[in-house]
């Protein structure tokens, strides 16, 4: 009896070759990242069955996502924004760091001018909304491997694209999120995820005292005083969805 293959963590192996099309120009190599299941297989299929690209792998989460690119440098990525575990953000944001040659173009439901100024921030190339077609996303996926800057029709129509690529541009205010550093807002996720102190630690490969010593760092640079004032903010934020968390694994929070 053949056993099922392991999708754990939903990511392929590193391909050794990189296809050619007919004229010899290499195939654009994608990564998807999507917490969703059925999304992910529907993208798969969609845009594995186009001549230009080939879907190095997928990943079900930011961290996943970060490591996969780093082994497998794909050219984009197509990420998702709110993720258990890492969200599309913070993982961008390590993502352009550790693989400047990748880029990445979120793939989200939201459609505000707050989450569109975070995504150019983390150093995305481009931001679609899941409504678009397959065309659109096609056109945008082509447009940021050829290092554009890439929004899609209904972005441009409701938000002011300019006026917020040039308050990317401008250095952060240092208050509040901006004051964390990358490791505070890995903990501040998944204590609004609802782990514990020992399953943040397991996670994060550091010790429990290491984690109560980010958490006190995050509640005194946010000015909270107990869990609860944290996940509010995360869910504030952004970081989390509404859906209630599932508190043994931390992943039943809801996606955008």
């Amino acid at each position: 009896m053949t056993t099922p293959p392991d999708r754990s963590r939903d990511v392929a192996p590193v391909t050794r070759t990189r296809p050619t099309l007919r004229n010899g120009a290499p195939r654009i190599r994608v990564l998807l990242v999507d917490d969703h299941t059925l999304l992910r297989q529907a993208l798969h299929a969609m845009l594995d069955s186009q001549e230009g690209l080939e879907i190095v792998g997928e990943a079900t989460n930011g961290r996943d996502a970060v490591e996969a690119c780093e082994r497998m440098r794909p050219d984009v990525v197509l990420m998702d924004m709110v993720m258990p575990g890492l969200n599309g953000i913070e993982a961008t944001r390590q993502i352009v760091r550790h693989a400047p040659g990748t880029r990445v173009l979120i793939l989200t439901a939201y459609l505000e001018d707050e989450r569109l100024l975070e995504a150019l921030r983390s150093g995305a190339a481009g931001y679609v909304v899941k409504r678009s077609d397959l065309e659109e996303l096609l056109l945008a996926i082509q447009s940021v491997h050829r290092g554009n800057t890439y929004f899609s029709a209904d972005v441009a129509a409701e938000i002011a694209v300019n006026d917020v690529m040039m308050q990317a541009k401008q250095p952060e205010a240092k208050a509040g999120y901006e004051l964390l550093t990358g490791r505070e807002r890995e903990v501040l996720q998944l204590i609004a995820e609802g782990l514990s102190n020992q399953k943040i630690a397991d996670v994060l490969f550091i010790s429990v005292k290491t984690v109560e010593a980010h958490k006190a760092h995050i509640m005194n640079k946010l000015h909270a005083r107990n869990r609860t004032d944290l996940i509010r903010y995360a869910i504030k934020r952004g970081l989390v969805g509404l859906e209630t968390p599932d508190i043994g694994g931390g992943a039943g929070l809801r996606a955008g």
